[in-house]
């Protein structure tokens, strides 16, 4: 009889934090946006509003990051981490953050702040029509 390794109490944590992490996302993203095709792999045209955006940080919608670095300029970014490919978790008064191996990226350009990410976040396109962006 073999024995079967039983998973640490760290690892069935993890895995139940990133499975309710991506059910967020993937329901938050089809509450919140509305999808077209895109390079950003299957529901790509994204819409929020600008009032949802934070002055100094932003905000995940679908799968972009929206920051505002400056009052009334908007940036976006797709929103997986280019360490391994993951989604960020948050967004803050001074990065993007991905917290599973503390990547964090710059809120105006999406460069890397901290590693071991190497290589910035893929940019996005913002459209603004009055208080609608539209990400793609």
């Amino acid at each position: 009889m073999t024995a079967h390794p039983v998973p640490s109490r760290r690892v069935v944590l993890n895995s139940a934090g990133l499975a309710a992490v991506t059910l967020c996302l993937g329901g938050c993203a089809a509450a919140s946006g509305s999808a077209s095709t895109s390079a950003f792999g299957g529901s790509g045209a994204t819409t929020i509003k600008a009032s949802e955006v934070p002055v100094g940080s932003g905000t995940i919608v679908g799968q972009f990051v929206v920051t505002q670095p400056k009052a009334g300029t908007y940036e976006a970014f797709g929103y997986l981490c280019t360490h391994q490919n993951l989604p960020v978790q948050q967004v803050t008064d001074a990065a993007i953050v991905c917290g599973r191996h503390g990547s964090t990226y710059s809120l105006a350009d999406g460069s890397v702040l901290t590693g071991p990410a190497q290589k910035a976040l893929t940019k996005a396109t913002v459209k603004v029509e009055g208080d609608t962006l539209t990400i793609s």
